[in-house]
Formats: C-alpha cells, sequence, structure tokens
C-alpha cells in the first residue's frame, strides 16, 4: 500500500508548519500549498530526515474564487486526507471527492451560535464579547465554514450509510468511512509543547487563578497529528492547555464519542445544502 497522501493548504502557517514533520515521520506525503514561492525552500527543509515525501505546491488561496478553482488544486495533489484552516469552495472539493477520506479543519473554540450546556455564562460572555465586538468578520467567516463543514460531514456520513448499506447486501466487507474533524483551539501561543491539554468540551478559557488556558501552536499540531492517525475521529473538539496528556485527552475524547457540536442546531445548518 502507497503512502497517504496529505494536502495541506496554508502550508507556510506556524501551525502548518510544525504539524508537517510529524505527518512526514508518520511515512505519509505532504504536499504544501503556499502563496511565496521564497518560501519554498522553508517547507522543503522540514522534510530532511524524514520518512515520508514533502512537495510544495504555489497557489494563493485568495485566487480561489469557486469549487473548480479549489477541486484544480486537489486535483492536482491528489490527496487521502486534507488539513486546512480555508473556506467554503474547499469544503465542497473534498467533501465530494471519494478518494479524499479524512478532512480536518482547523477553527476556533469560539465558533458557535449558542451557549453549551458544560460552559460557564461568564466564559460564553468573553466569547460574544470577541465574536460581536472585537472580530466579528472573523467570527462570521469561521461560522460560516463550520457550519458548512458540519452540514457536509451530515450528508457525507448518510452517504456512507447507504454504500455501507449496499454492500452489506452484495456480501462486502466493511467500507471505510469518512472522517470529519474539526479542531477548535482557543487563545493560541507561541510557546514550546506542553504535550497537556483539555480536548473535547472545554470548560473554561481562564483556569483557577486568572491563569489563561491558552494552548501552544506545537500542542495544536500534536492533537491534529494524533486525530488524524486515528480511524475512529470526527466531529467537533474544543482544544485549551489543560491537564491530561495528549494521547490520554484524545483517547477519551473517541471512547466517550465526545462531539461539541451539542446545543448547536445541525438540522438548520443542513437546510438546502446537497452533496
Amino acid at each position: 500500500m502507497s503512502n497517504p497522501r496529505v494536502l495541506l493548504l496554508g502550508g507556510h502557517g506556524k501551525i502548518a508548519r510544525l504539524l508537517t514533520p510529524l505527518l512526514l515521520n508518520r511515512s505519509w506525503d505532504v504536499t504544501s500549498v503556499i502563496r511565496n514561492p521564497d518560501h519554498t525552500s522553508d517547507i522543503l527543509k522540514l522534510g530532511q530526515g524524514k520518512k515520508g515525501k514533502v512537495e510544495v505546491l504555489i497557489s494563493s488561496l485568495d485566487d480561489v474564487k469557486s469549487v473548480d478553482d479549489a477541486k484544480a488544486i486537489v486535483d492536482r495533489a491528489k490527496p487521502d486526507y486534507v488539513v486546512w484552516a480555508a473556506a467554503k469552495h474547499f469544503i465542497t472539493a473534498t467533501f465530494t471527492n471519494p478518494s479524499i477520506t479524512k478532512v480536518l479543519l482547523i477553527s476556533h473554540i469560539g465558533s458557535r451560535r449558542k451557549q453549551p450546556p458544560w460552559l460557564s455564562a461568564d466564559t460564553w460572555a468573553r466569547f460574544e464579547h470577541i465574536n460581536q465586538d472585537v472580530l466579528p468578520d472573523y467570527y462570521q467567516a469561521k461560522l460560516a465554514a463550520d457550519e458548512y463543514f458540519t452540514a457536509m460531514a451530515r450528508k457525507r456520513a448518510a452517504m456512507d450509510d447507504e454504500a455501507e448499506a449496499r454492500g452489506g447486501a452484495a456480501g462486502e466487507g466493511p467500507r471505510k468511512r469518512f472522517q470529519a474533524i474539526l479542531l477548535r483551539p482557543g487563545p493560541l501561543m507561541d510557546a514550546p509543547a506542553t504535550w497537556k491539554v483539555e480536548l473535547g468540551k472545554t470548560k473554561e478559557v481562564v483556569l483557577e487563578g486568572g491563569v489563561p488556558a491558552n494552548v501552544s501552536r506545537e500542542d495544536v499540531a500534536i492533537v491534529a497529528d494524533r486525530l488524524l492517525a486515528r480511524d475512529d475521529t470526527r466531529g467537533w473538539l474544543d482544544l485549551l492547555g489543560g491537564d491530561d496528556e495528549i494521547e490520554e485527552a484524545v483517547e477519551r475524547a473517541v471512547r466517550d464519542r465526545v462531539d461539541a457540536v451539542e446545543g448547536e442546531d445541525v438540522d438548520k445548518m443542513c437546510e438546502g445544502i446537497t452533496l
């Protein structure tokens, strides 16, 4: 079996550069999409001494104005998995591609419409202040992408159910199900990995004593790598700095089938969405 191929959009971003060597060390091959050709050497250096291969694709995501534009990049890379923090056109291009079996989107912990039951009123008020008063355009863009991602994930899951039923009736073995993973970190910081996080339905963005539960970008990259390495990860997973070892946090989220989309109206997200 050939190495899995990962399409990494926005490959020169901080988290992407931290994630790339982790994926390569799994003997996965990475196609890193970057805008500036001057950054090519930075990306290629990430592959030195690694088990997988990295290649660079020069393309500005700002120039992706349609699904066809996004499909052109996807078709060129021919990935099995896709990782990005981009928007709607790439969601359509990846979810409708039967060759792609995993998609991980990096969003933001405050990207939601309703206060979930596990969040305190004070924490929700902080989210609302940032979303409505500080970064309203960013919030609206993230929310739109997350909701479309979630709707398309449900549609793709329904297609998997139908295909599995047909295959079972025909005596075929189990199919590999599509994984749509929405990783939603809180405030980011440039610091070495702690390897300790809170993952899933995270409760507070300020810890006891007023210490902010920021999460390092390196920890985000490590969590993303661990989520992609499994065949049983999917759904919304909020991420903050915490006390749980990353391996334990991921295992618990999978075992308990944690999905932080709880409280959001997924049926409404799906209205008018077709796959």
